[in-house]
């Protein structure tokens, strides 16, 4: 099940963040040891629980891009290698909190958290996480870094309420679309980045840079998402594909087809998605709409304005090797339609 999504911009183009692996090995390798540590316990079912996440496969791109948001800048230390773990346990602490308020069964393809140890473990396990991802920031020692991702952690869990609030609402519009994604998604893009430039001590213009290159490319990568939800194929979400539309998500895909339906087609996304009526039949159905009014297209196609301007945040810093694997981290962002 899915539909292809062309992409003309990005046919020959073979888009890919092994550059930025490649750089940010040493530094990753570090924070690899350090999640392993900050993740245990003497309270058995804590590391239990943040090991299925934490080992589960993901790319962690965003502690690659703390350290490379601080090579960028010249940075020599340790603080880095805290503040990306610090980031990474905050990324996890979310997802656990999600897959509870979603429901979710599915996770990087595995059973979630919450399927094996229960809504309560997961979490307190996130919340746990949380405490250590802050206790990293304070031994980093710098105010404007934990001001950053404090900040962050606050505004991602307005963005969970905010979901909450517009959830299985047809009436939702793509600027509170907009706004939930900003806040669940690119503000911890941005905090990445930018925490990067601060401990380095770059002055107001390379910080404000990374951190409009973080927010601008967490746009584009949940557009994207939201795309493949819809477009993709199981094996490379993670997750079932259909699994927004059952849940009743409220994402862009599904805005702009409602929008254009017809009286009819409208009153068929209400009881989809408001009334819960989402079966296989009805998913067909959605994607077929999502095809007719250009949906998917149009969806990419503002991950694309999002992602030009993560370039131009960029463009005015010195060409370097870690310019240059930020900048294709913008094209494997949106590549992954492909």
């Amino acid at each position: 099940m899915g539909v292809v999504i062309p992409l003309e911009e990005n046919k020959n183009k073979q888009a890919s963040i092994q550059p930025l692996v490649d750089l940010t090995k040493p530094g990753m390798e570090r924070v690899n040891q350090l999640i392993l540590s900050k993740a245990g316990s003497d309270v058995q079912m804590i590391p239990e629980v943040a090991n299925h996440l934490i080992s589960s496969g993901g790319k962690r791109l965003r502690p690659m891009l703390t350290l490379a948001s601080a090579a960028l800048f010249g940075y020599q230390g340790d603080g880095d290698v805290k503040l990306s773990t610090s980031v990474e346990f905050m990324h996890t602490a979310t997802l656990l909190h999600d897959d509870v308020v979603d429901e979710s069964d599915l996770r990087r393809g595995k059973s979630t958290a919450r399927m094996i140890w229960g809504n309560q473990a997961s979490v307190l396990v996130g919340d746990y996480l949380l405490g250590q991802a802050f206790r990293m920031m304070v031994e980093v020692g710098s105010l404007e870094a934990l001001d950053v991702l404090s900040a962050a952690a606050s505004v991602i869990a307005e963005g969970e309420v905010l979901q909450l609030s517009v959830a299985k609402n047809m009436e939702t519009t793509e600027d509170d679309y907009l706004s939930v994604i900003r806040a669940k998604t690119a503000a911890l893009f941005a905090a990445a980045a930018e925490v990067g430039p601060i401990v380095a001590g770059a002055d107001k213009a390379g910080r404000n840079a990374l951190k409009s290159y973080g927010m601008n490319l967490g746009l584009a990568f949940q557009l994207v998402d939201d795309a493949l939800d819809y477009g993709g194929k199981a094996v490379d979400l993670g997750k079932n594909v259909g699994d927004d539309f059952r849940e009743g998500k409220i994402t862009l895909p599904v805005i702009l087809a409602y929008r254009r339906g017809t009286q009819e087609e409208r009153a068929f996304w209400r009881e989809a998605i408001e009334q819960g009526h989402n079966d296989d039949a009805r998913l067909e159905k959605a994607l077929g709409l999502i095809t007719k009014y250009g949906a998917l297209n149009e969806t990419i196609a503002r991950a694309l304005h999002y992602g030009t301007i993560a370039r131009d945040a960029l463009a005015p810093l010195p060409e370097t090797e870690w310019k240059s694997a930020l900048m294709d981290v913008i094209d494997f962002c949106i590549a992954r339609v492909n």
